[in-house]
């Protein structure tokens, strides 16, 4: 029995067509978990919902979010960073003792702590790059390090008050005016990238989706700004230390998407010895990668020290693995060459419900600690199970 040649064209063509509606496993489980945990908190306690509890809950998530993004690099590119809780620490401890101790004006304390976190991240990652000791061990050792460094030089004291200029950097709002601009440039910023995905695929020949799926996507994500605004407009306005996170988050997508580093670090993740033989320099990759990494935890120290007006000796403790499980949530996968920083902000906003509501409800601390570790695990087994499924 012969069969049509142009019915079998137009089969493999509507069998090859994108389900524009198809998600990655990941991502419905990182959505799924997301919505389930303030659902289940909303139910649990009538605050949780409240414009007051979910400024805090941006507000708190900030400084996990701010060492997500540059986590997300370092596992990408194959290697991982223990020490960035110590490094928040340490960094916190100089832009205290150099305002409190020292009177230095707030510039001059944001560009030396920035300066340390470049400098331990140059350190850390030459030793890694250049004389292949291994990541874990180089940054566990750093995590101890650094630790030590900041009982050291602070006299293992609490250091307080800072400036109000250098306060205001993690107790601010920005007010609704400003806001409500932020929300517009928001929109038109969704909108022009929906249309450059769309011409940018009608341009190489590849399919492009359907203009209602287009302005769905759109239409849920005006809905989501719009929302986020009201409601933060409803307490204090946005807390800045989010709109930070939002900067970076941008410029740092930007970096992994549309630069030739950006795409390096994904190869290099992916599979090192064809980065290798591809040309790519790959020592210089990874030494870039720690020093943005531990910037990043540079960034986030000041972040965490202006929000508690004070340094004290257990910050950053833990937050190594608070960031790690915000990328390994978001999709970021341990074995490299897969992960995105739109997935880590999720992960890191999953890792802030979860504090935020069990804290709400009373839970000892000890419950906190035990949630977010199966949560972790769970996490991984899903990256390898997701991985197994598209082997098989």
């Amino acid at each position: 029995m012969s069969v049509n040649h142009e019915t079998v064209l137009e089969h493999a063509r509507l069998k090859q067509r994108p389900n524009w509606f198809k998600f990655d496993m990941r991502a419905y489980t990182m959505i799924g978990a997301l919505m389930s945990i303030w659902i289940l908190f909303s139910l649990l306690h009538e605050r949780f919902l409240s414009p007051t509890n979910l400024s805090n809950l941006f507000l708190q998530m900030s400084v996990t979010s701010i060492l997500a993004i540059g986590m997300v690099l370092v596992i990408v590119a194959g290697q991982i960073d223990l020490s960035i809780g110590s490094i928040v620490g340490f960094t916190g401890g100089i832009t205290a003792m150099l305002n409190v101790w020292y009177e230095w004006s707030t510039i001059p304390v944001i560009l030396a702590t920035l300066g340390a976190g470049a400098a331990i991240g140059f350190v850390q990652g030459w030793i890694i790059a250049y004389r292949a000791v291994p990541a874990f061990i180089v940054t566990l050792g750093g995590m101890l390090i650094f630790r030590g460094a900041l009982f050291g030089t602070t006299g293992s004291v609490t250091i307080a008050p800072l400036t109000p200029s250098l306060k205001s950097i993690g107790q601010s709002y920005v007010g609704d005016v400003i806001g409500w601009i932020f929300g517009i440039i928001g929109l038109i910023v969704a909108a022009l990238l929906i249309i450059r995905k769309r011409r940018a695929r009608a341009k190489f020949g590849f399919e492009v989706e359907p203009f209602a799926v287009s302005m769905l996507r759109l239409g849920v994500t005006g809905a989501l700004i719009i929302g986020f605004v009201y409601l933060m407009n409803s307490y204090k306005g946005i807390p800045v230390p989010f709109v930070m996170v939002i900067v970076l988050a941008l410029v740092f997508t930007f970096i992994s998407r549309n630069t030739t580093f950006g795409r390096h670090i994904y190869a290099i993740g992916g599979n090192p010895e064809a980065a290798r033989l591809s040309g790519i320099n790959i020592k210089r990759r990874i030494l870039l990668v720690f020093v943005l990494c531990n910037t990043l935890a540079a960034v986030a120290a000041l972040v965490l020290t202006a929000r508690l007006n004070a340094a004290t000796m257990s910050a950053g403790q833990n937050y190594e693995l608070d960031a790690i499980a915000a990328c390994v949530i978001g999709g970021t996968s341990l074995m490299g060459g897969t992960g995105t920083i739109a997935g880590a902000i999720i992960g890191s906003l999953v890792m802030a419900s979860l504090d935020n509501g069990m804290s709400l409800m009373n839970l000892e601390s000890f419950w906190q600690y035990i949630v977010k570790g199966g949560i972790l695990v769970l996490a991984v087994y899903v990256d390898i199970y997701s991985r197994q499924k598209k082997k098989a």
